[in-house]
């Protein structure tokens, strides 16, 4: 019998909390929340965030603590084991990407460097 797949990204409650909150004041009805990378900033990578209205064919769907998450299928091999917090620190409130495959960040946070996962770990 085949083990069950694990997750491609975990979301932490407080994470879950305040997707919800956004998703439910947003103008329209999306389905969930689309996360991805990109090439951009100084270490090499940046995470991507934003409303999905749809899923793509090929888009990874992760059901967590009530909230969809739709995985670019670009990005999967980079956000294996990936949790999604919400922090609030003194002076601000962020989405933050604790992720195993991030080798590297630059001095702001904004960019990362990701190593893709192999794909049998």
């Amino acid at each position: 019998m085949a083990r069950p797949r694990p997750k491609v990204v975990t979301l932490t409650d407080a994470a879950a909390a305040r997707m919800s909150e956004i998703m439910s004041s947003a103008d329209e009805n999306y389905i969930g929340v689309k996360i991805g990378v990109k090439n951009g900033g100084c270490a090499g990578m940046e995470y991507t965030m934003d409303y999905a209205t749809e899923a793509a064919p090929l888009d990874e769907v992760v059901e967590e603590n009530g909230i969809k998450i739709l995985i670019d299928p670009k990005a999967v091999l980079f956000l294996i084991g990936a949790e999604i917090d919400y922090v609030t620190e003194k002076l601000s409130q962020r989405f933050v990407f604790n992720n195993p495959n991030q080798t590297d960040a630059c001095g702001c946070g904004e960019s990362v460097t990701i190593v893709p996962r192999k794909a049998d770990a």
